[in-house]
């Protein structure tokens, strides 16, 4: 991915919108898929590196404005954020839908196993925060891939091709 100027002011664009949208203080069934949407759209029209920084960024923020209480998820949820960002960004080539869901599915496993080695490491995790960061994860980031497909197919249509390209 080439780091224009073009591509870092949409990368910065997009993480203000995504930490706009986490300031809302929504529940998670909104929050999620919002945010999960926000990287799978980054990734593909921007760049997989986009998605990546976006998807590091936005639990450091839900953690510092206190939407997100446990310090130990952090690099749990940013390992699974950069799985669905890099996954999503490189395949949609070979075809979006694909790709999104196999993004959402590499997700909820690489939180999976995080959550799983949390514990094994002796990690009190609650069962709400678990949950919230295993299967949850699965369905927010399906969710996610929904909302990014409309998205998407409108910044093609109206606002040209991805990576920065204006139509011919």
């Amino acid at each position: 991915m080439n780091m224009d100027l073009r591509t870092v002011v949409r990368t910065a664009v997009i993480a203000g919108v995504a930490i706009a949208f986490q300031a809302l203080n929504l529940r998670q069934p909104i929050t999620g898929p919002g945010i999960n949407a926000i990287l799978y759209v980054a990734s593909i029209y921007i760049g997989p590196v986009s998605g990546a920084i976006v998807g590091v960024l936005t639990p450091w923020i839900a953690l510092l404005t206190g939407i997100m209480r446990f310090a130990p998820a952090v690099p749990v949820i940013m390992a699974g954020n950069v799985t669905l960002a890099l996954v999503s960004g490189y395949l949609h080539r070979f075809n979006r839908y694909f790709a999104m869901a196999f993004a959402a599915a590499l997700k909820f496993a690489v939180m999976t196993f995080g959550i799983k080695y949390l514990i094994a490491q002796g990690t009190q995790v609650p069962a709400p925060v678990y949950t919230s960061l295993t299967i949850t994860q699965l369905i927010t980031a399906l969710a996610g891939a929904v909302v990014a497909s409309i998205v998407l197919r409108g910044l093609e249509r109206f606002g040209g091709n991805r990576h920065g390209g204006s139509r011919s």
